[in-house]
């Protein structure tokens, strides 16, 4: 009997399946309290600091108006013009229910405009279930494999409350997709060889609670912490845990005090390989257990031993804009940099894209994905896989910036300028004789000679190089 469950398991069960499976039961041998010290006892798995590539979703009711102004990034609106002005203008298009209520803003106006004043939040909801309808998951599963991503996050809740699955604890009737978007996609996802995460507005719900929010003050009196919510989000939370077993709880904007442990011993039992970000814990007031955190629209400037990682979307937005244009999206040489730096630094990167209405990808968005995937058939050695190394910069006496990463016994140095010349030196650098150097997407070894702790090496001729957002130079052992 045993011989016969166990050949059933493997004819049943995807070997990505059996994999997760076998690294969670490998996992299993501690079992988790809902106390802090417990829970520091978790270790961030191997499979996530391997990633270092993930593809964010924000898709919901709002991507049917899909409208927000072009302001700016987050972090520098807020720096300059401060939290006020962002939420007046602010460029967030998944905060359409919020910005369509302040009167006199770009969102207001464009509201009433285009749909008249009559017009409720709600009245999209049949718009976007209707637009779902004709909506593939296989095919954004199989584009984001083809990038080099290595897991997928989801916004299962986002702050208007509308769950994109069906779940069998409701706040209001009708504010339901009438397709399991997130069973469906968690399914694609995994046949792909891809980790499934689960977002959850945790600390937000304006079906719940329907404060205008203007300010940061009025951001942080919004959050939720009556037991009512606190029951629905733990029984959600609950639910998305036991149906789709996903490998990352990413929890947006805090939580009812004194939840969140419950939440997270309950995950690591069930998931005991999984990963939780920083987002239950506010601001880090709390003191809560994490595993990585989640800088917005920024990264570190030096290396971090934590686990982290940065999200952003490919615009200004997370959810669909239709303002979006070549001029306010980042250029893929810029988004090549941006990665190879995070990864340097031991973070990974949450890029974001955000679909319209009927799941369709806009033609801006797709550029961009695309051609970093085409960067990482080339250069995937020197990210996939690897790990931060003593330093993560440096300039060359030619200016050409350079970031390293180690993987396998190897360093990788990932010049993030085009070389002008024919030779480019890395300082600091000194290594033993046996070592060979090539470039990646190139043939042949690369001459190089010491020149006391300067390593100068000769670069193949331009002729042989195709043109490329970033150039990695693999060095065979490491540096004495």
């Amino acid at each position: 009997m045993i011989k016969f469950l166990v050949r059933l398991l493997f004819a049943t069960l995807s070997l990505t399946v059996f994999l997760n499976l076998f690294t969670s039961v490998a996992f299993a041998q501690r079992t988790y309290e809902p106390t802090t010290e417990s829970l520091s006892k978790h270790e961030v798995p191997d499979w996530f600091k391997d990633a270092k590539l993930g593809i964010f979703i924000h898709w919901g009711v709002y991507s049917v108006p899909g409208y927000a102004p072009l302001t700016g990034e987050l972090n520098k609106v807020v720096a300059e013009r401060g939290w006020e002005y962002w939420f007046e203008n602010n460029p967030y298009s998944e905060w359409y229910y919020n910005s369509m209520k302040l009167d006199g803003s770009s969102t207001y106006n464009y509201h009433r405009t285009t749909y008249g004043e009559g017009f409720t939040y709600d009245d999209f909801i049949p718009r976007f279930n209707a637009a779902i309808t004709n909506w593939n998951p296989s095919e954004w599963a199989k584009l984001f494999s083809k990038v080099g991503a290595r897991y997928v996050v989801l916004t299962t809740k986002h702050h208007d409350g509308f769950l994109l699955w069906p779940s069998k604890t409701r706040n209001q009737p009708g504010r339901v997709a009438t397709r399991d978007i997130v069973g469906e996609l968690t399914q694609a996802v995994r046949k792909e060889g891809m980790r499934m995460g689960v977002y959850y507005s945790g600390g937000l719900d304006w079906s719940f609670k329907d404060t205008t929010i203007t300010d940061f003050n009025t951001l942080v009196g919004a959050i939720i912490q009556e037991k009512a919510y606190a029951d629905y989000a733990n029984a959600h939370w609950r639910e998305l845990i036991d149906r789709y077993q996903p490998s990352i709880l990413w929890n947006d904007l805090g939580y009812p005090i004194g939840q969140a442990n419950e939440i997270m011993s309950y995950f690591y039992n069930r998931v005991p390989d999984g990963v939780v970000n920083d987002r239950f814990d506010l601001g880090g007031q709390l003191g809560l257990h994490f595993d990585f955190s989640t800088p917005e629209y920024s990264q570190l400037t030096q290396i971090e031993p934590h686990k982290w990682e940065s999200t952003r979307g490919l615009g200004y937005s997370f959810g669909y804009n239709q303002n979006d244009t070549d001029l306010n999206m980042i250029s893929v040489d810029e988004l090549v940099d941006l990665f190879v730096d995070i990864v340097s630094k031991n973070g990974n990167l949450l890029l974001n894209i955000g679909p319209k209405a009927d799941g369709s990808i806009s033609k801006v968005q797709l550029e961009r994905l695309e051609g970093l995937g085409k960067w990482l058939d080339v250069n995937g050695k020197a990210i996939f896989g690897s790990r931060y190394w003593i330093r993560a910069e440096d300039l060359t006496p030619e200016r050409i910036r350079v970031r390293y990463t180690t993987n396998k016994g190897k360093l990788y140095a990932i010049l993030l300028d085009e070389p002008t010349f024919g030779k480019v030196t890395i300082p600091g650098i000194i290594l033993p004789k046996k070592a060979n150097i090539t470039m990646l997407g190139v043939g042949g070894k690369l001459k190089w000679q010491q020149y006391s702790q300067n390593l100068s090496i000769t670069l193949p001729h331009k002729s042989l190089v195709k043109k490329s957002p970033a150039y990695t130079l693999e060095i065979s052992c490491m540096p004495l």
